[in-house]
């Protein structure tokens, strides 16, 4: 009896081990959704689009550059994460979806971007598009709501980070305002960039 405990214990921790290796990303979707294609204007006015992220590793988010609750946390957090990236020396590249494009420029975009010392080429802000449009990509391609109510100028949407492969799929999503698990995207991000 004790032998066969042994032996089955012996199996589950190989088992453990041998998952660890493969480089599975835990809590990845059980489905993951692939981007749809789109063409969209970066923060230096030139259009940028899935294909230029082709065989690329990104993390994407949403963001507007009148907004005056989430999104400096998570700009700023983001930033910290561009930081641990270049430090790991891995080649990711950071999409921040404006959610307010009938308002937000490319060079507010760029303005805002230089406010935080981003890395401007490893970091897209994207716009060019209509209101309607970014409130279905979002919900569509992330399962994200994005929604500008008819008073004021703020806009409600989503505050995670949205990891993408090398194959255009959401695969896993990320606090991105409060206590973002920064290891656990960079471990993850090493598994993508490997396969």
């Amino acid at each position: 009896m004790k032998a066969k405990i042994k032996g089955v214990l012996l199996l589950a921790l190989s088992l453990f081990v041998f998952s660890g290796c493969t480089g599975e990303i835990a809590n990845a979707r059980t489905s993951p959704i692939e981007i749809e294609d789109f063409t969209m204007t970066n923060q230096h006015g030139e259009k940028f689009g899935l294909s230029d992220l082709k065989g690329k590793v990104w993390i994407a988010d949403f963001i507007f550059t009148n907004c005056n609750t989430v999104c400096p946390p998570m700009t700023a957090n983001m930033m910290k994460l561009q930081n641990m990236i270049k430090d790991e020396g891995l080649d990711i590249e950071i999409v921040s979806f404006n959610v307010d494009p009938e308002v937000d420029t490319p060079e507010m975009l760029k303005a805002y971007l230089e406010n935080y010392s981003a890395d401007q080429t490893k970091w897209h802000a994207l716009t060019g598009y209509s209101q309607k449009f970014i409130n279905e990509f979002a919900m569509k391609n992330f399962k994200s709501l994005v929604d500008k109510p008819k008073k004021g100028d703020q806009v409600i949407h989503m505050t995670q980070f949205y990891l993408v492969d090398k194959n255009g799929e959401f695969i896993k999503e990320y606090a991105g305002l409060e206590n973002p698990p920064y290891e656990e995207m960079i471990k993850d991000m090493k598994v993508l960039v490997k396969k």
